[in-house]
């Protein structure tokens, strides 16, 4: 029996499928490692996710990830997918989905660029707000994301606003609802943790405080039920009217 793959960590200008050479590797997870490549004919920059093997049995995780990208192939915040190869890696079959490759910055590290390590008021609700229309349209599509946090969020600045792309999507096996309302309550923590976490907190306007309530799970779902009551909230958002 072959040992069980616990990290590729594969060198610049390695093969994949003999369709790609490898540029850089841009990290790794519980599921496999993620890399930048490029087409050998085409010369064209793609991201390559490699499974590990004992992660992807029978390849059903990356199947149903190749299915999840391709169904929310219209929602602008998720990345597209290209093709699935199949690799042989150390005797192991390994699954390796290529998809578009994002320009950007991962959000924990714009976020820590600034000052004191978070954000203005103003520049957490244009990113929340930017977030809250990606997500919707993932959860009109019928999904979810599953895992939403600052380091699986690309981040690009777009006049006033941010182009966001999400990564690393998940699925779980408990109801949709509730990893919808979970990607809820992940959106309202990071937009807490933009702006300093509970160092800051306190010191927070009321129409901030408003959105964040404490992070009290109850209170959050009661007023945005759907990322669409976030979303209105955010459009209608009367600054200052508490002050």
């Amino acid at each position: 029996m072959n040992k069980r793959i616990e990290e590729f960590n594969f060198n610049k200008g390695r093969s994949l499928a003999g369709r790609y050479n490898v540029i850089e590797k841009l990290g790794a997870g519980w599921e496999g490692e993620v890399y930048k490549v490029q087409e050998l004919h085409t010369g064209i920059t793609r991201a390559a996710k490699l499974f590990y093997p004992h992660r992807n049995a029978k390849l059903k995780v990356s199947t149903r990830y190749a299915k999840k990208l391709n169904k929310l192939a219209s929602c602008p915040i998720v990345m597209n997918y290209h093709a699935q190869e199949i690799l042989t890696v150390r005797g192991h079959k390994v699954a390796c989905l290529v998809s578009e490759f994002i320009e950007g910055e991962i959000l924990s590290a714009f976020v820590k660029r600034h000052r004191g390590g978070r954000i203005g008021y103003f520049q957490g609700l244009h990113l929340l707000y930017a977030l809250a229309l990606g997500v919707e349209s993932i959860h009109i599509n019928g999904e979810y994301h599953g895992d939403l946090h600052l380091d699986n969020i690309i981040i690009k600045r777009a006049g006033l606003g941010f182009d966001l792309k999400v990564i690393d999507m998940h699925h779980w096996g408990d109801s949709k609802k509730d990893n919808r309302d979970e990607d809820i309550i992940k959106m309202i923590h990071m937009f807490y943790e933009c702006l300093g976490g509970q160092k800051t907190y306190k010191g927070h306007p009321q129409e901030i405080k408003d959105i964040i309530k404490g992070l009290k799970r109850g209170l959050i779902l009661r007023d945005f039920k759907t990322v669409s009551h976030l979303r209105v909230h955010l459009e209608t958002l009367n600054w200052g009217a508490n002050g």
